[in-house]
């Protein structure tokens, strides 16, 4: 999640919270352009020119060298001592991350993820003067509703994998043929492969304006947005902007909180008496969070390229960063491989190690200084476009009916499921995509 959800933690005031890839030659039809390389270990991304709007095909490709000079840093580990607690309080526990870690030193295979990126058709194309790579898979059904899902930190577009099968193809998923979607996954700039800004200004609402341009490009006139985290936070940016064709947003965690709450949670006060027993749990939910779990916000919403430096130089210190998150907001009692293979966790975190995104994905936080959980700062009253919502239960906060109501006038959709948590499509992608189903039903044209 972006700390960018949230406002300042109360012990202090603050704003808010090497690889080589390759382009396949041989491209499809509708995309004709010449290929290209580039090294974001060496240099910045060989890109076309800022005017050139051409859609490249993309392919993976890391040298195996840097994969040795990986596994020989992660052998290189300097542990810390042990935590002097039982539990989580003190942060992800040693013995649950050096477990972890001592896979990804030994038998986990990059490789394998490689070929699952390259077997979808993967595209790159250069917007505002940034690389956006992505991923586009048409459904077979020509009536296919285009939807752009948009993950957040520590995701990646990883997360949305296991949900295109039963978005593309419903039918083989227990589905109806009327119901499939055609999916585009983008790379947030200076997330994965996408390029790094260099730039002020790649906050939501400029990165929202990219996702437009993009869904144009393709040749779509008619589209829907789905978003987690940054996503629901770039959604709700997309849809104050109301550009043309944008038909709905559906989000997973939606900025509800109303605007006579915000400080008293962020101050850790009593719940007010006359909260209903939903908008009571919601409150304590984001007092907790707050008050005890949110400093890696702090860290990357005021000084994302001090931690930067830590991310850049340790994977081991990369994956406890990103790790703790999974373990923490995952529907997984703190033992995220319960929802989540070690596979598909270290695919996530081996991807932000190679493409060396500690920093420039922190820098997202440091663009985007709002309280997103907050309809206020959110504007969400600004919203015309058709708002669905789903709260799965393990999400930082289960936002209330009543508050969501209140929040985006124009709701329409709401739904509480019982299983999933903060990475709702990575976690539970059959619930998801049935999710998407309903929701934009009523908005097909």
């Amino acid at each position: 999640m972006s700390f960018a959800h949230a406002s300042p933690l109360r012990s202090f005031a603050f704003a808010r919270r090497a690889l080589t890839v390759g382009i396949a030659m041989a491209a499809p039809a509708l995309y004709a352009a010449p290929a290209h390389a580039f090294d974001t270990t060496t240099a910045a991304p060989a890109t076309a020119t800022k005017n050139d709007e051409s859609i490249r095909p993309f392919k993976v490709h890391v040298p195996q060298a840097q994969l040795d000079d990986l596994r020989r840093r992660i052998q290189e580990t300097r542990w810390p001592d042990k935590e002097v607690v039982t539990d989580q309080s003190q942060g992800i526990q040693l013995a649950q991350v050096q477990a972890l870690v001592k896979y990804w030193g030994t038998d986990y295979d990059w490789r394998k993820a490689e070929a699952q990126l390259n077997a979808l058709p993967e595209f790159i194309t250069n917007i505002d003067g940034v690389d956006i790579q992505f991923i586009h898979v048409k459904s077979k059904n020509p009536n296919a509703l285009p939807v752009i899902l948009t993950h957040g930190w520590p995701g990646s577009t990883f997360e949305f994998i296991k949900t295109i099968g039963p978005l593309t193809d419903p039918v083989a998923y227990g589905g109806k043929i009327e119901d499939s979607f055609d999916v585009i996954i983008p790379s947030i700039p200076g997330y994965g492969f996408s390029g790094k800004p260099r730039d002020l200004g790649w906050g939501p609402d400029r990165t929202a304006r990219a996702w437009d341009t993009l869904m144009k490009r393709l040749g779509y006139t008619k589209y829907v947005s789905q978003g987690g985290d940054h996503g629901s936070v770039i959604s709700d940016a997309l849809a104050r902007q109301a550009p043309k064709g944008l038909l709905a947003i559906h989000l997973n965690m939606p900025a509800t909180v109303p605007g006579n709450l915000t400080k008293p949670i962020n101050a850790g006060d009593p719940a007010p008496a006359n909260l209903a027993p939903d908008e009571r749990k919601a409150y304590e939910s984001l007092s907790k969070f707050f008050g005890r779990d949110a400093a890696y916000g702090a860290m990357m919403v005021t000084r994302p390229q001090t931690i930067g430096y830590s991310l850049s130089d340790s994977p081991s210190g990369l994956a406890s960063w990103m790790y703790e998150k999974f373990a923490q907001w995952s529907d997984s009692n703190g033992v995220p491989e319960r929802v989540l293979s070690r596979d598909e966790m270290l695919n996530d975190i081996t991807l932000y190690w190679l493409t060396n995104s500690g920093a420039s994905s922190s820098r997202f936080y440091w663009e985007n200084n709002n309280n997103n959980f907050s309809a206020l700062t959110q504007h969400t009253q600004e919203i015309k476009v058709p708002v669905a919502i789903t709260v799965f239960p393990h999400e930082i906060y289960q936002a209330p009916k009543s508050w969501s109501e209140q929040a985006y006038p124009s709701l329409y959709y709401y739904n509480q499921v019982s299983k999933g948590g903060h990475f709702a499509a990575w976690e539970q992608p059959q619930e998801f995509a049935e999710e998407l189903r309903k929701a934009f039903r009523s908005v097909r044209q």
